[in-house]
């Protein structure tokens, strides 16, 4: 079992990676009142690990989907809080992926104005990426993230074994986001360029590698920039255009930052900005992590509407100007700020010259 530590003024949060990083759970419940957020795909297929872990700990079992990310669901689960008599020592462990991360994580910070958090991610998404850097947040108004906060969970516990149960597609949607890694990182994308094919299977031994890979980056990021003002911001890699695509058109989150990320990575070689041989190379692995279970592309139609969707998102500074976070050179990134109709222009032009 590998453990990082993600360090600030602020806070300390432990990450434990292995298969026997489960086994810290009877040591975090036995002293305080617990609760657990699920969702109910986790609660169907683990029921074992409720058993062993959480028999005499209140369970709030969620809907699970992107959709159910929002107030709704987050005043039932204050509710159950309250009704399960939790107070300002209690614990709340998060099991699943980055939706019943996201929504537990917001929920820990406002019950009691913040109670502990413990991460217990079970996707390839959450556990290279989501519940590592305390983002919390659901969607409200079509605007994805727009309520949340930053809140640390003192630890979180990775266990590779549960991504046997993923399905292919969302197998695909932590590719996304590690493919994002590869933008920032010369290790993460030679791997990934020599290892293309082992993205099809999955090697557990490899993809330990990669989480431990990506969660060391994050963890460094994280600590050198919590709130995002400056370095933190290259963590936002494919995602203006990604996040309007997911509204939008309603993809994961993790294809969506992959056709994302082709397209901002193409306006960017188109503008200058991002060296062509580079990005072309860049391309292709995002080409090839599409091809995986490969769904409609996002259509030169739905153009318009993915801009509109670009304006809201809280990256940028005002609604007229689209900011980017985007690869310049192997393991360099910078943002690239276009005026709203140049965004568009280019976002048609990308859409138009991208093929599978």
């Amino acid at each position: 079992m590998k453990e990082i530590s993600v360090k600030t003024s602020s806070f300390e949060s432990r990450i434990f990676i292995g298969g026997n990083s489960l086994e810290r759970i009877p040591a975090l419940t036995k002293t305080q009142k617990n609760f657990v957020i699920t969702d109910e795909n986790i609660y169907a297929l683990y029921p074992d690990l409720f058993e062993k872990y959480f028999s005499n700990t209140p369970v709030f079992v969620m809907k699970a989907g992107e959709e159910n990310k929002n107030i709704q669901t987050l005043s039932a689960i204050l509710d159950k809080m309250l009704e399960s008599g939790l107070n300002r020592t209690s614990r709340v462990f998060s099991i699943g992926g980055g939706v019943v991360g996201d929504v537990a994580g917001l929920s820990a910070s406002l019950f009691m104005r913040g109670i502990s958090l413990v991460q217990i991610p079970t996707t390839l998404l959450s556990q290279i990426d989501s519940s590592v850097g305390g983002k919390t947040a659901v969607n409200h108004g079509g605007v994805k993230n727009s309520i949340g906060s930053f809140y640390q969970p003192s630890e979180v516990l990775i266990a590779p074994a549960f991504l046997k149960t993923l399905p292919a597609r969302e197998l695909k949607c932590g590719i996304g986001e590690l493919v994002k890694y590869a933008a920032l990182d010369s290790e993460i994308f030679h791997s990934l360029l020599k290892n293309q094919d082992t993205l099809k299977t999955l090697d557990l031994a490899y993809f330990t590698h990669l989480i431990s890979a990506c969660v060391e980056l994050k963890a460094q990021v994280v600590a050198g920039d919590e709130k995002e003002n400056g370095e933190r911001k290259s963590l936002n890699i494919g995602h203006t255009t990604g996040h309007a695509i997911e509204l939008a058109f309603g993809l994961s989150h993790g294809e969506s930052v992959l056709y994302g990320m082709a397209f901002e990575t193409m306006i960017a070689i188109h503008k200058g900005v991002c060296e062509r041989a580079y990005g072309e190379r860049l391309l292709a692995i995002i080409k090839r992590a599409l091809r995986i279970e490969p769904v409609a592309q996002p259509n030169l139609k739905a153009v318009e509407t993915f801009a509109k969707k670009a304006k809201s998102d809280k990256k940028n500074v005002n609604s007229e100007e689209i900011v980017m976070a985007v690869a310049r050179a192997e393991g360099k990134w910078t943002l690239l700020s276009l005026p709203y109709e140049e965004y568009e222009q280019e976002l048609r032009f990308a859409i138009e010259q991208f093929s599978l």
